[in-house]
């Protein structure tokens, strides 16, 4: 089985060694860059299947190298790490082409967990129109929800929460993030609209009793099947 190649820059060097170390011994392959520069010539050359950037390098910065790679690959997952967590510079990455970030400090386990989940939506693009929920097919092109011969539209926005609850199935959602994705900011009245969506959402959702999505209080959203 071929090991998933992990592209780290990352110019603290005694955290880009305790990065590396840990991932490779969960058998994840990783090419570690001290600055932007470095990183783009690693990327060119071994064709990574991640990103997890740093935003503050030297040479080049983390969204500048991002911006320069999502001219020529849409689809290469992204993770930021920043020592900064202000609603604004979270925007900038996503501007940039980031799909996640996080702050430092932070645990190896929670990078493992965000580089399988982003790894595990390109898996779902590649069968975008064909994503089975329990008895439901979930067409995101078409933003269809087929269950037996009824179909039922979405909206441009329902489907895109419902694929990021089907990313993460069984698994919290996270409110702040999934409200700067898809609203820009995380502020009172995007998050009841979002609430707004769910209630929706479920409504779509409920010729199927085996499928619930619930709110996990203070942290976000989670869809069980």
């Amino acid at each position: 089985m071929n090991k998933i190649k992990v592209l780290l820059a990352e110019d603290e060097a005694s955290l880009g060694m305790i990065v590396t170390e840990s991932l490779e011994s969960r058998d994840f392959k990783v090419y570690h860059a001290i600055n932007g520069e470095e990183a783009m010539q690693i990327y060119l050359q071994e064709k990574p299947d991640i990103l997890v950037l740093d935003v503050m390098m030297p040479k080049k910065d983390g969204f500048t190298l991002a911006k320069e790679i999502r001219e020529e690959n849409k689809r290469i997952p992204i993770i930021f790490l920043t020592a900064k967590s202000q609603t604004s510079d979270v925007l900038e990455g996503f501007n940039h082409g980031g799909n996640d970030y996080l702050k430092k400090p932070f645990s190896i386990e929670e990078l493992i967990v965000r580089i399988k989940a982003l790894l595990n939506r390109v898996e779902l693009k590649q069968n975008i129109e064909n994503i089975k929920i329990g008895n439901y097919t979930f067409n995101y092109t078409k933003q269809l929800l087929i269950f037996n011969e009824d179909n039922t539209n979405l909206t441009h926005r329902e489907a895109q929460l419902l694929f990021y609850l089907i990313e993460k199935k069984n698994e919290v959602l996270d409110r702040t993030f999934i409200l700067n994705k898809l609203w820009g900011n995380d502020d009172f009245f995007n998050a009841r609209s979002m609430d707004v969506f769910i209630t929706k959402l479920r409504k779509k959702l409920k010729k199927d009793k085996n499928i619930q999505i619930i709110n996990v209080r203070g942290f976000g959203y989670k869809l069980l099947c």
